[in-house]
């Protein structure tokens, strides 16, 4: 310990945050002044990784929930070596490395991408779960921490409620967590919102709470400790901090623990910028330099690490020589792989709901995939993961040989978990909910896209045959939302969702199948309540034509030289095998039928595969129970797409089938309408 070396290095965070700030002209200064404090200590004297090898499995990992105070992860990191001077000097530039708010780079230090509030430290749980998923498997050598760390805004979205419940709940002892506590946001001071008492909030939860001044190293320290050495439950240091710490006015005075320092910098405040660098023992003509002590601090700092870790890698060696089976498992679950699957086998009785023949999958899946997590929002028993659950058990406190994570009625809550556990790795996570609630979880299925995190979101419900339930529980404008996820591009230049609605139950094997394979981007099954016709297979076996599925569409019924094409996915598909049995036996009319699971897929195929599926010179009809613009794109200008164009009503399932115009008989005199319309018909 050396007081005067811990003073400088917080300062020369601060500095550095200060300068980035003002150099880019915009960003947020007076956060990370309050923080420096706790992450030199935490990462001097704490933090557990390789300098080496970043991508360590497993390394510690620090989870940043307020992704606004990206400077005090960069400063931080600067001084470990992770960064150079120009790229601290380019903050928030175009083609930078240290973006506006941290973007998941773990080879720089950055374990999750962060700014919208409340959702950081929520992934630092899931972390946290995957890491005991995997130790109550492997050995408790694994006992690797996570760090979270969270501001007053964090603290109030509504998120933190299931993250904090949660954590209590299971005694995640290897989740520690930092509150930065300086009274202060954006716009106003905390007393002018909230007046709550988050300690007792946090030990109501289950959590070990303790609250020190933020700025004293040994109360720090000493929290730190406790902390590491704490084995039932998980642990929220509530650090006392002031925002702008360390600024002054041009006479020198002080000038701390203002709101205007927050988010702007600090030379359009009170604070003086060069006065402030000065008082922080920073140089104004060249601000962003490591000071030389701290610089001979941390390179030394860096070989200690190392070394640790070299320690901790022989220690898991010998576990390696001495478990062979077990230590060959872990390896295949950190590659990302799957085992040998055969879908072909999983038997579904006729007539399912998608939702039934998915529970089917997933039964499969929890006796052959021996690392995944199926969690619910307290309704395993109706979107169908049930099927999984039967197989396995519940995670508990003190207990996580199971894999199934009982998440109660929170669904963002539930994905930003997920969202940990993929960042994690060696662990798949899948997350199930009506598809009407899939609207909760929007924030962190966005997330899960930007940073293509390959969680698997099942919904179920998917149409306005909830029925009973009424316009509340029915999806109508769902589907849209989700396929635009598909028109999106993620930063690989790649669709940035995966989105699947199957026809049936072979088609829901191969979704499934789909979903499991891609490991780039999330993916999502959106299922069926009501039981539905199967698709009639053209040939022998329904499954090996479902397969064409992954092309994202094919014909599921095809003739020569059609006179109109249906398209549809979902249940809508068997409806329109109703309505061309109609059309052909009425109407003496040749009809193709396509079914289009995925937009997205579909699109990335040739031009001419895509042609083959939807003709653009022959009338084009879709049918979707959800906006018509789901399929507006597939038919183009001349086709017509029938859809709903308002919200559910209540009332049985068929019944609604009945008023909304989606039986066989109704779509096929809709199909005629067009017919009669169109400049398209010969």
């Amino acid at each position: 310990m050396n007081k005067q070396i811990d003073q400088q290095s917080a300062d020369n965070i601060r500095s550095l945050a200060v300068a980035m700030v003002e150099k880019a002209k915009s960003g947020h200064p007076g956060g990370p002044m309050g923080g420096a404090d706790f992450m030199h200590i935490l990462y001097s004297e704490f933090f557990n990784y390789d300098p080496t090898d970043m991508e360590w499995p497993f390394r510690d990992r620090f989870f940043m929930d307020a992704g606004h105070l990206s400077t005090l992860m960069y400063a931080q990191y600067y001084l470990l070596g992770n960064y150079s001077k120009e790229d601290i000097a380019n903050f928030r530039q175009w083609g930078s490395i240290t973006p506006g708010h941290p973007e998941v780079d773990v080879a720089r230090g950055i374990e999750n991408t962060s700014g919208p509030l409340g959702q950081g430290h929520t992934m630092g749980v899931g972390a946290a779960i995957a890491a005991k998923f995997l130790q109550a498997r492997f050995g408790d050598w694994m006992n690797h921490k996570i760090y979270g760390f969270i501001s007053d805004g964090g603290i109030q979205e509504e998120v933190s409620q299931g993250a904090g419940r949660i954590a209590g709940h299971l005694g995640l002892s290897n989740f520690i967590m930092f509150f930065d506590s300086n009274d202060i946001q954006l716009s106003t001071s905390t007393d002018e919102v909230t007046t709550e008492d988050t300690a007792m909030k946090y030990e109501s939860w289950g959590w070990k709470v303790v609250t020190i001044d933020g700025h004293d190293h040994d109360q720090i320290r000493k929290a730190l400790t406790d902390a590491n050495n704490e084995t039932e439950k998980p642990t929220l240091i509530i650090g006392k901090t002031i925002m702008g710490k360390g600024c002054v006015t041009a006479d020198g005075s002080m000038f701390e623990g203002y709101c205007e320092l927050h988010g702007q910098p600090i030379g359009n405040t009170g604070a003086d910028y060069k006065k402030t660098l000065l008082n922080l023992g920073a140089n104004p003509e060249s601000p962003f330099d490591i000071y030389g002590d701290v610089q001979e601090f941390y390179k030394d700092l860096i070989a200690e690490k190392t070394a640790k870790a070299t320690e901790k890698k022989a220690q898991i060696n010998a576990w390696r020589k001495e478990n062979g089976a077990l230590a060959d498992k872990l390896d295949f679950f950190l590659s990302g792989k799957l085992p040998e699957l055969d879908f072909e086998t999983i038997e579904h009785k006729a007539g399912l709901a998608t939702r039934g023949a998915s529970s089917n999958v997933l039964g499969y899946l929890a006796d052959h995939v021996e690392n995944m997590i199926v969690s619910s929002a307290d309704l395993s028993n109706s979107d169908k993961t049930d099927g999984f659950l039967k197989k396995s058990s519940a995670l508990q406190k003190g207990d996580f040989s199971g894999s199934f994570l009982q998440a109660g009625v929170a669904e963002l809550t539930m994905a930003c978990i997920a969202n940990g556990i993929a960042l994690h790795g060696g662990v798949i996570p899948v997350v199930a909910t009506f598809f009407v609630f899939s609207d909760y979880m929007k924030p962190a299925i966005r997330l899960s896209g930007i940073q293509e995190l390959p969680v698997k979101y099942v919904w179920t419900h998917d149409a306005f045959r909830v029925g009973e339930d009424g316009p509340t529980h029915q999806p109508i404008e769902q589907e849209a939302q989700i396929r635009l996820l598909e028109k999106l591009k993620n930063h690989s230049g790649k669709n940035s969702f995966l989105a699947m609605r199957p026809a049936d139950s072979a088609e829901t094997s191969v979704a499934w199948k789909m979903a499991l394979e891609n490991t780039d981007t999330p993916s999502g099954l959106i299922l069926s309540r009501q039981g539905i016709k199967d698709v009639p297979a053209q040939g022998v076996s329904r499954y090996q034509e479902a397969l064409a599925a992954e092309q994202g569409g094919y014909l599921v019924k095809e003739v020569e030289n059609p006179d109109v094409v249906l398209i549809a996915n979902g249940s809508e598909v068997s409806t329109l095998v109703e309505a061309a049995a109609i059309l052909e036996e009425q109407e003496n009319l040749k009809v193709n039928i396509a079914s289009i699971i995925s937009e997205g897929v579909f699109r990335q195929q040739s031009k001419d595969y895509q042609n083959s599926v939807i003709p653009k010179n022959k009338p084009l009809f879709g049918l979707t129970a959800g906006l018509p613009v789901n399929l507006e794109s597939l038919v183009g200008e001349h086709g017509k797409v029938f859809g709903v164009d308002h919200f559910g009503y209540s009332a049985p399932a068929k019944v609604l089938d009945d008023k909304f115009g989606f039986t066989g008989e109704k779509v096929s005199k809709e199909v005629l309408a067009y017919l009669s319309e169109t400049v398209l018909i010969k």
